[in-house]
């Protein structure tokens, strides 16, 4: 079992706050708020994650390389095709909100970007890859946990667990963890509104013994008003903790979890 948390990073340098038109709080409305803290019962326990430090509004480590706004990146090659995602202003670097509008004072060039990309974005895959190469080679198996919250919106489930519509993650797995998030009293569905991003997209190989879920967070059940911890904070960092484990004691007692 590995967990990873690409959207918690606070590290907004002073060049990057100076950038943005909205300053500093424009760039931490994109945050997942304190879900690398939220992991913190399942690290405690023994599983590893990948935590990226660095803000999202820099470098997005859930989108594709190739994920680019051409109306915020200069110098881009020609036939590119943004995605949806892009084109609404959350590529790869985020360009716009909806609660700030253009996040930055000037287009950024290529070389930047690509910066941005080498120095937190490929790292932080490499280490995803690497560990789930270790963890498969090792119980010739491995799953993925991908952290995130989402804003709370009204009759919406607490927990969405998104496996790419079974892409990601054998569909029986995604089944159990929903079964045992519900167990524990969380209202949970599969893969609406959120059926997953690049990180489980690039690293679920369910064929290959390789598993990967999304899981979404409505922040209200663990933040308070202002943003601090909340009383639900412990009650989801144990959720997180119970599926780690759950599923990781699932998945060792599976040799034949590889080929379902």
């Amino acid at each position: 079992m590995l967990l990873s948390v690409p959207h918690s990073g606070r590290a907004y340098p002073d060049w990057l706050v100076a950038s943005a038109g909205g300053g500093l709080a424009a760039l931490r409305s994109l945050e997942d708020p304190l879900v690398d803290r939220l992991a913190w019962r399942a690290i405690a326990a023994g599983h590893g994650a990948v935590i990226a430090r660095a803000a999202r509004a820099a470098i997005d480590c859930n989108r594709s390389p190739n994920d680019v706004d051409p109306l915020l990146i200069d110098g881009l090659p020609g036939g590119l095709c943004p995605t949806l995602r892009a084109r609404s202003g959350l590529g790869i670097v985020p360009a716009r909100t909806a609660g700030h509008g253009t996040l930055w004072r000037a287009r950024l060039s290529r070389a930047e970007v690509e910066r941005r990309i080498a120095e937190v974005h490929a790292p932080f895959h490499e280490s995803l890859a690497t560990g789930l190469c270790k963890l498969r080679d090792r119980h010739s198996s491995a799953i993925l946990l991908d952290c995130h919250s989402m804003p709370s919106r009204r009759g919406q489930a607490q927990l969405v667990i998104g496996d790419r519509h079974g892409r990601s993650a054998a569909p029986w797995l995604a089944e159990e963890a929903l079964g045992r998030a519900r167990a524990l009293g969380w209202s949970a569905v599969r893969n609406r509104p959120y059926s997953g991003g690049y990180v489980v997209e690039r690293h679920g190989e369910p064929e290959q013994g390789v598993h990967a879920l999304q899981l979404e967070i409505d922040r209200s059940c663990y933040l308070a008003a202002d943003g601090t911890p909340g009383p639900g904070f412990d009650r989801a960092a144990r959720l997180i903790a119970a599926l780690a484990d759950g599923l990781g004691r699932l998945a060792f007692g599976r040799p034949a979890l590889a080929a379902e």
